[in-house]
């Protein structure tokens, strides 16, 4: 069997005000209704692969659960990540934990936030890479280029046409002038980060060209221990290690790596103008994602978060309007995005960082208004959801009931809201909400206080 490892790290800082650290883009469902995780979890799912080993931040530990959930797909691990380590540590710690099942185990490392058009020219890559593997080869997929894209390494290729073929050398990022030529050239192909490799390779590999970092990682290994659904290990240990790619960690330096050339039409949706590229487009080459309306433009994109926008005389222009930001930049410079976050980032703006609406395993929040000793936001709570006792030292709450039937504690007392119906929870009172019926709840909350912050908050079960 086939372990996939989808490793679901990253936050996709080029893709806000969509993408944000506490929902990046791997999770936003602008697909079908689907996520790109989803996608890649139902793509490895065939009979020819195990269940999957996912490994993420803990910050995203219940949206990964939770998207497994709604497409049927379980997982044999959820390994979380309390910071991001780069792609090497997880490829090793993929190799023990499916080594620990199937000495002959392979895996398929692959990244879950790209866009695969062709599916079945991916698994048959895939495929025809299996023998390779099961003989001691790291196999890397390589993605027969389209566009002299200056945004990917590359790989350069012996000369033949077998499903598999040697390494030449991997190349960095190349300046136009170059990517021109390795396009036409034909020996040269996109790095996918996909790979295919047989668990005890891979720890062959590690033993040899990072002996250090093997030890430490199967060190922390001897850490990990179960909460709920999700393999936990130590904070301290994990935060030691190296963060290194396997290219710089092992691809570069070893002398068995082989790569499948393929053209399932993939991108890694790197950027809005990649996101444009995939999308469906009018007579003038207009995409819209959500509710906009384009008036003499060409070749724009529009992304509407539950507003109207409209897009008057332009080209090659993206506007993206969430809830709360929008950006407006030529589609020539979406790279650049990402030093608008990190100019945010320094400036300490919460955008960047949280979107309005914040997913819980009970349900959702949204921020609606806020001002000086106030805030406004409504919640969703799902059938059977309960949120922990709590109180709160600086605020007290209103809660309305639009939809749905409550049931509330407060200080002990237990009773039942409906629709229309209200209550008021004092400052300090020890309060939890739960939702007893088949339907979500939906709610609005009032806070108000002299602190309104959310780590104004003290748990009591």
């Amino acid at each position: 069997m086939i372990f996939p490892c989808i490793l679901s790290g990253g936050i996709g800082s080029r893709l806000w005000p969509l993408s944000r650290k506490d929902r990046p883009k791997q999770f936003l469902p602008l697909f079908d209704g689907e996520s790109l995780f989803q996608k890649t979890c139902k793509r490895v799912s065939a009979e020819d692969f195990a269940n999957p080993i996912i490994i993420g931040g803990n910050t995203h530990r219940f949206l990964m659960g939770e998207q497994m959930a709604e497409i049927g797909v379980e997982a044999d691990t959820i390994l979380l990540e309390p910071v991001g380590r780069n792609t090497a540590p997880p490829a090793l710690m993929a190799a023990l934990i499916a080594f620990e099942k199937d000495p002959d185990a392979l895996i398929l490392l692959l990244p879950s936030d790209h866009l695969i058009g062709k599916e079945e020219v991916f698994l048959s890559a895939v495929g025809n890479a299996q023998d390779a593997a099961q003989n001691g080869q790291i196999v890397t997929f390589g993605i027969t280029p389209t566009t002299p894209n200056t945004g990917y390494g590359y790989i350069q290729l012996e000369p033949g046409d077998e499903a598999v073929r040697k390494v030449s050398a991997f190349v960095e990022k190349p300046d136009l002038a170059r990517a021109q030529e390795f396009l036409k050239g034909g020996a040269h192909v996109w790095n996918a980060g996909i790979f295919l490799f047989s668990a005890q390779t891979m720890i062959e590999a590690f033993k040899l060209h990072q002996p250090a970092l093997f030890e430490n990682i199967s060190a922390l290994m001897a850490t990990r221990h179960s909460d709920l659904d999700f393999t936990r290990l130590d904070e301290d240990k994990f935060a030691q290690l190296e963060s290194i790619s396997i290219d710089y960690a092992i691809m570069e330096k070893a002398n068995n790596v082989v790569c499948a050339p393929m053209a399932p039409d993939w991108d890694d949706l790197g950027s809005w103008s990649a996101i444009w590229s995939v999308l469906d487009k009018d007579r003038e080459g207009n995409s819209a994602l959500g509710d906009a309306r384009f008036l003499n433009c060409k070749e724009c994109l529009a992304y509407a978060d539950r507003r109207l926008v409209s897009v008057i005389g332009l080209e090659n222009v993206m506007v993206i309007a969430t809830t709360d930001s929008v950006l407006v930049a030529h589609k020539d410079q979406a790279q650049d995005v990402k030093k608008v976050v990190e100019q945010l980032e320094a400036e300490g703006r919460s955008e960047t960082e949280r979107h309005p609406r914040s997913y819980r395993p009970w349900g959702y929040s949204e921020r609606i208004n806020s001002g000086d000793r106030f805030a406004v936001q409504s919640m969703m709570i799902k059938p059977g959801k309960r949120l922990s006792l709590q109180s709160h030292l600086h605020r007290a709450e209103h809660w309305v009931v639009v939809s749905g039937t409550l049931e509330i504690t407060i200080n002990d007392e237990v009773s039942l809201l409906t629709e229309n119906q209200s209550a008021y929870v004092p400052l300090g009172a020890q309060h939890t909400l739960h939702n007893p019926g088949r339907i979500p709840v939906r709610m609005i909350e009032v806070q108000s206080g002299t602190y309104l912050q959310e780590d104004d908050i003290v748990r009591h079960s």
